[in-house]
């Protein structure tokens, strides 16, 4: 079990798990949030760096983009394969797409259907998410940068 965990923590910081196009640079971060008491007795949120993961853990995955180019970078796509320990649990960006397919088809989770069956179809899941991807709407400047996010569950 503990190596299961360790392995899992060593797939979660595993350099180069997005992909980007253009000149634009991209370095990731994963956090597992906890909750805290404060002197006050009232709830604090914290993000402490994984050491090791336990089923259960809220993670937040923090993707930096810097566009290291002379020109603007258009039609900037960030994709983001979730380790397979990982449950997607969302993201506040609505440009954000989820694929439950291993990135062949994309969408909004809850416009997405996974088969159960021979002949039967559900709603697709934050568990049945594989990847997820962010299309950029708007140029990115020369030396602009930012940050995109979301969030996930240790299975």
């Amino acid at each position: 079990m503990m190596i299961r965990l360790f392995l899992a923590v060593a797939l979660l910081l595993a350099p180069g798990a997005a992909f980007a196009t253009d000149s634009v640079a991209l370095s990731s971060m994963v956090f597992v949030e906890k909750t805290i008491a404060n002197a006050d007795g009232k709830a604090k949120i914290t993000l402490h760096e994984p050491k090791v993961v336990t089923p259960g853990d809220r993670l937040i995955f923090i993707l930096n983009y810097q566009n290291r180019g002379l020109a603007a970078a258009n039609n900037f796509v960030v994709t983001n394969p979730l380790p397979s320990a990982v449950a997607y649990q969302g993201t506040a960006d609505a440009s954000a797409e989820v694929s439950i397919d291993g990135g062949k088809i994309w969408g909004i989770l809850a416009a997405l259907k996974v088969a159960d069956g021979p002949s039967r179809w559900r709603s697709a899941r934050p568990e049945d998410v594989t990847h997820v991807r962010w299309t950029m709407k708007q140029s990115i400047p020369a030396g602009a940068q930012g940050k995109l996010s979301f969030r996930g569950i240790v299975r």
